[in-house]
């Protein structure tokens, strides 16, 4: 919707101005008009280097988002990962506890047992005093037996009593090492919400930079267009003038043109190839050109690079991927020392081949840019020649 109402914008714009300027433009004369043509190339020159730029530091920080999203999940596991661990150390110390409590317990009866044991001695169902039993005996071996039987039924309630103490101790240092095991962890949990805290700002800002970028971007390409829609007044008022300074060159040069199949309104005149498909898919564009670029256009109304190249050989009956992830590989792979007219070309844009024209010969291609629409570029020099990458595809032979 948003490029739908840039696209209507710059349209309104174009307009009013190319207006605007006709009633300066006849009143120049030949010359001043192509200083004015030249002072436009320049201008647009610098907004496409402009462009280029945006477009670079938009795609970098894509990256650093998509880092920072991985980063975020990342963070987000080890999240969930600590809190399964602080729940079971929690669980663990929950059970601790309890058996600390029953060891407790046990040890409070083990120890009134053996308090009483020390006062009365049971045997055969009837308590008989502890003196009793010892001094009932009849003979001294059987005060030796009385005595170490009493000893013995003593000291196993006594190391019992010591054995749960043991144990108590036990589970005691064991609470108190997942005491530390939660401080621990609520200490990385801690540590962890913060780097949360700071991913998320951070993707705030790369999210708010790439909204600034994006909309200086658009701003680039109404100015770009509005340029390009003057430059091209310019250059109508420039042939008017010519044609009206010499109409028997203009004539015949008009009849030379209908007659071998040109289009006369043409500025540049694209070399034959062999191949009827490949002529075919390059002049399709032509009666367009200038058609305004549009993000996912496919058709005349309005086209983006890989939208254009798909229709154009679609004139052909040559079915293409939409897409420049797509076009990549379509095709025979070429080199461009080998190249030729009907040959795909790719550029490194906002991304690795992020641009796709039609290569027309002569270090030229046509194709749907950003900045001027659908157009003739040269790939030889400036813009185009710093982002050729040398991916050459060969959809026809």
């Amino acid at each position: 919707m948003r490029k739908s109402f840039i696209t209507l914008t710059t349209v309104v714009v174009v307009g009013l101005t190319s207006n605007a300027i006709l009633d300066t433009v006849y009143a120049e004369t030949t010359s001043e008009l192509q200083s004015r043509q030249s002072q436009i190339q320049s201008d647009r020159s610098n907004i496409n280097a402009k462009l280029s730029d945006a477009e670079s530091e938009i795609a970098n920080v894509l990256l650093d988002l998509e880092e920072l999203n991985e980063e975020i999940s990342k963070v987000e596991k080890a999240l969930k990962a600590n809190q399964e661990m602080i729940d079971d150390t929690n669980k663990q110390m929950d059970a601790t506890k309890k058996e600390v409590a029953e060891l407790e317990t046990e040890i409070e009866k083990r120890q009134d047992i053996l308090s009483d044991r020390m006062v009365t001695y049971q045997k055969n169902g009837g308590n008989i005093g502890f003196l009793d039993v010892i001094f009932g005996s009849t003979s001294f071996t059987d005060f030796i037996s009385r005595v170490t039987a009493v000893n013995k039924i003593t000291s196993a309630d006594a190391e019992l009593v010591e054995e749960l103490e043991a144990d108590k101790t036990k589970l005691a240092d064991k609470i108190a090492e997942l005491d530390a095991m939660q401080e621990e962890l609520k200490g990385m949990q801690e540590t962890i919400l913060v780097q949360k805290e700071q991913n998320e700002a951070r993707k705030k800002e790369l999210s708010s930079k790439e909204n600034t970028l994006q909309a200086k971007i658009d701003s680039l390409q109404m100015e770009a267009n509005e340029l390009a829609a003057i430059e091209s007044e310019v250059k109508r008022q420039i042939a008017a003038k010519r044609a009206a300074a010499n109409p028997v060159a203009s004539a015949s040069g008009s009849k030379s043109a209908t007659s071998s199949g040109n289009l006369s309104q043409l500025s540049y005149k694209a070399p034959k190839v062999s191949s009827d498909a490949v002529q075919t898919a390059i002049n399709a564009g032509y009666p367009h050109l200038g058609t305004p670029y549009v993000w996912a256009g496919k058709g005349p109304g309005g086209f983006d690079c890989s939208g254009f190249v798909s229709w154009a050989y679609g004139q052909a009956g040559v079915s293409l991927p939409s897409s420049t992830a797509g076009m990549q590989s379509v095709g025979t792979k070429v080199s461009y020392s080998n190249i030729k007219p009907g040959d795909l070309v790719f550029f490194n844009t906002y991304k690795t081949n992020g641009h796709v024209g039609i290569y027309v010969g002569n270090g030229k291609f046509i194709g749907a840019q950003n900045s001027t629409g659908l157009a003739v570029a040269d790939m030889t020099s400036g813009y185009w020649k710093n982002h050729f990458s040398g991916h050459v595809r060969r959809v026809v032979k």
